[in-house]
């Protein structure tokens, strides 16, 4: 006999088609949970990172707490009254015045102090100019400069002492700084001058000839400052030799004898 076809009756209802061999349907994929039910889930099983931030978000809050009670307890204003405020104001308002003219009063002594300090290391340059001055004209210390050099050889006559004083005293007219004689004696204004038997003696020593003078000072005007001089040389049998130098060296020194008797006069 032929296979029956299914049921196609009228009225009845097809059925959902399964694969021959199939087991029963799944069932629906359940729905994700919602964001209240997530929350319920992490307060109830929390991670450890989770637990981390929890602490230290309380840790910190605990510190903020604790450092407002302490700035409240610390500030003496807290609680005052409008007029205390104002009496507080007043006395800070005060203290800082007094403190910005005690400033003042310090700036002022220190500039006062800074112009003594200046107007007494000008003194002290002034002095030891002056002292070194002193000292130069004294025949104290070397020194050198612009000047001229006098070759005095004796030819036909003996040079007299009054010759050669005469040249050292124009020299000394025409404003020569420092003097040298013979390359070995220092000439001042307390040299003396005598005869002697071969050559002359300037302040007890004796010198010979030729006589070599030098002279610091300006070579043109110490150089017309020689022409009496020359002269008087001359006639002595001399020959005279005038040479202008952009560099005289005068090394020798004088010597500086203590005063015995003479000591500072007190100020008028």
């Amino acid at each position: 006999m032929p296979d029956r076809d299914p049921d196609t009756s009228p009225g009845s209802t097809p059925g959902p088609a399964r694969a021959a061999g199939s087991g029963p349907a799944p069932d629906a994929a359940p729905d994700p949970p919602d964001g209240v039910e997530r929350l319920r889930d992490a307060l109830a099983h929390p991670h450890r990172s989770q637990l981390v931030v929890g602490v230290l978000l309380a840790v910190l809050g605990f510190a903020f707490v604790v450092q407002v009670r302490d700035y409240s307890r610390d500030d003496p204003n807290v609680g005052l009254r409008q007029d205390e405020l104002i009496r507080v104001f007043d006395g800070l308002t005060g203290t800082a015045e007094r403190a910005r003219r005690e400033v003042e009063r310090l700036e002022a002594t220190r500039d006062d102090l800074r112009s003594e300090n200046l107007a007494r290391e000008a003194a002290l340059t002034a002095l030891e100019q002056r002292a070194q001055d002193l000292s130069i004209l004294a025949g104290l210390v070397a020194v050198q400069g612009p000047g001229v050099r006098v070759t005095i050889t004796e030819d036909e006559g003996r040079v007299s002492v009054g010759s050669l004083l005469d040249t050292v005293q124009e020299l000394r007219t025409a404003n020569a700084e420092a003097m040298e004689l013979n390359n070995a004696h220092r000439l001042t204004a307390q040299s003396s001058f005598q005869n002697a038997v071969g050559g002359i003696e300037v302040d007890d020593e004796l010198l010979e000839p030729p006589y070599v003078l030098e002279a610091i000072g300006d070579p043109v005007v110490l150089e017309g400052a020689l022409a009496f001089a020359t002269e008087s040389l001359e006639l002595d049998g001399a020959t005279v030799r005038i040479e202008r130098l952009d560099t005289v060296e005068i090394a020798s020194l004088a010597e500086s004898p203590r005063p015995v008797h003479a000591e500072p006069a007190e100020p008028q």
